[in-house]
């Protein structure tokens, strides 16, 4: 199994675009109600038109990331984030909201090992910018 792993791509272990869809969603849905970072995320709800456009740019960062076809529209991740003020607290919480958001949609260890060791590869352009 692990070498059938490392011969698909990321992107089709998550199910191709609409399984990443479905992931992308259900993390941002996730943030919603995580009580660690729902602060950040709630305010979305009420502007429809920004909150489309970070659905979109999730879903298009993971397909992209993931190796998928996808191209991604939005700023880098020190861009988006800027500002922000983000702390490591934060950051495991939106780690946390993935993994359980995979474990949900029962995506493979590996898969979940190499997610990770992208967001982790993301660290230092989103915390404390």
């Amino acid at each position: 199994m692990e070498n059938d792993a490392k011969q698909t791509s990321l992107y089709e272990r998550l199910g191709g675009t609409d399984g990443i869809t479905t992931i992308a969603e259900e993390v941002i849905d996730a943030h919603m109600v995580n009580p660690s970072i729902k602060a950040r995320f709630l305010p979305l709800k009420d502007n429809p038109e920004h909150l489309a456009e970070v659905r979109k740019h999730v879903i298009e960062f993971f397909i992209m990331g993931s190796g998928g076809p996808q191209q991604y529209s939005g700023k880098d991740m020190h861009s988006a984030h800027i500002g922000m003020n983000i702390n490591q607290g934060e950051y495991m919480s939106v780690i946390d909201d993935v993994m359980s958001v995979l474990d949900k949609n029962n995506i493979d260890e590996q898969s979940k090992k190499d997610v990770l060791a992208i967001l982790y590869s993301l660290k230092d352009q989103m915390i404390g910018v």
